[in-house]
């Protein structure tokens, strides 16, 4: 057993680790631009990730991690716009070999179904975009991170690893958020408040079935402006339900999503009160040692009560399918070195859902059914 009575310094230069990565997508659609003028002739080269992360180990015990990100997304975020992606002092105060626990200090990865602490890191996702019902990119900041603490326990079973992590903090929001709850970015100053995550993660046979479940409860505050619909509180609390099955040379993913949002204090229209519903189910078969081939449905309904959107379309004038999306993915991943990855995807896809959109202006000019194409090349060290 480990305490941390027992923690003794270790040489920097035996734990310091330096990686990175760096992708380059090129994305063609032929309606609904996606990161960038996308329905232009040429397609859009707008989406970009760099990323350079550093860690060591002072004490046998202790962990101090840390990675910059800079990445491209249309007009979401820009290259000059490096953020930290996470900052933590990884504290382990109780290790054996029944049970390991410890703490994060600092700016801390969301334990949010089974990709989000590393969706920015081409190598670890199975395709290009993750399934947009979940991974939201319109979401994406608040999502991603949260600076506060977080705790984490770790318990070998007979033929399993149990796993339970639970955070609190404010998470990151910005305007692309704010756009998402509200149509606009323009009301006032929107700031996470404190928030909550939790997750409980079971992986047997060493990973050969993984089952895990997250709950989260997400909220923020728009202080308005004079001209704005007074200040109130917005709050999102996700329940997701993941399940994966690997074999040698297959995986099936599945993944589902209720999402319970409320926004209260607010002058008419921006009080609101919906429940939706996302969830995928994804194939994917490494057809070589080098090549993997990937199928996946994804579905997304922002308010259950009214799946198509017709309510919505009624009463606000808007395109019901901007509630909505259904998309057939399929595509394929050539790693020919080990840290070089090209990567391809089709999607077709109804609904306008998950696109992201910097004014609701936009919206009008939407088209219903649409196609994508992505390739990407990906560097990592």
């Amino acid at each position: 057993m480990l305490l941390a009575a027992n923690a003794h310094a270790v040489e920097m230069s035996d734990t310091f680790q330096v990686h990175g990565f760096m992708s380059q997508a090129l994305i063609v659609t032929d309606h609904n631009d996606f990161f960038g003028p996308s329905s232009d002739g040429g397609g859009s080269l707008e989406y970009t990730e760099l990323g350079l992360n550093a860690s060591f180990r002072p004490l046998n015990n202790v962990l101090v991690a840390g990675q910059l990100l800079a990445r491209q997304a249309g007009d979401i975020q820009e290259l000059n716009d490096i953020e930290l992606d996470y900052g933590v002092i990884d504290y382990q105060f109780y290790s054996s070999s029944n049970m390991t626990s410890g703490v994060q200090l600092g700016r801390f990865k969301n334990p949010l179904g089974l990709y989000n602490q590393t969706r920015d890191i081409a190598i670890t996702r199975p395709s290009i975009l993750l399934p947009q019902s979940i991974y939201f990119d319109r979401t994406r900041k608040p999502a991603l991170s949260a600076d506060g603490v977080s705790g984490y326990l770790e318990k070998p079973l007979n033929n399993g690893v149990l796993r339970f992590q639970i955070g609190a903090g404010k998470p990151r929001m910005d305007s692309q958020s704010e756009v998402s709850a509200f149509g606009r970015d323009d009301l006032g100053s929107y700031s996470g408040k404190t928030s909550y995550i939790g997750q409980l993660r079971y992986e047997h046979d060493g990973g050969g079935m993984i089952l895990a479940m997250t709950y989260a409860n997400v909220n923020a505050r728009l202080d308005s402006k004079p001209s704005g619909p007074g200040s109130g509180r917005f709050s999102f609390q996700p329940w997701i339900f993941s399940f994966q099955y690997n074999r040698e040379s297959w995986s099936v993913t599945s993944e589902y999503a209720l999402r319970h949002v409320k926004s209260s204090g607010f002058s008419e229209p921006y009080n609101y009160e919906a429940t939706g519903e996302s969830w995928y189910i994804q194939f994917t078969r490494r057809l070589s040692a080098d090549w993997q081939w990937l199928v996946r449905y994804d579905s997304l309904v922002t308010n259950k009560a009214d799946r198509a959107g017709s309510d919505y379309e009624e009463r606000t004038g808007r395109p019901a399918y901007t509630r909505y999306a259904k998309d057939w993915t399929t595509g394929l991943q050539w790693q020919p070195y080990s840290r070089f990855l090209i990567s391809s995807e089709f999607h077709n896809i109804e609904g306008t859902g998950w696109v992201p959109f910097q004014d609701a202006s936009e919206i009008s000019s939407q088209e219903k059914y649409w196609n994508m194409l992505l390739f990407q090349v990906s560097y990592f060290f």
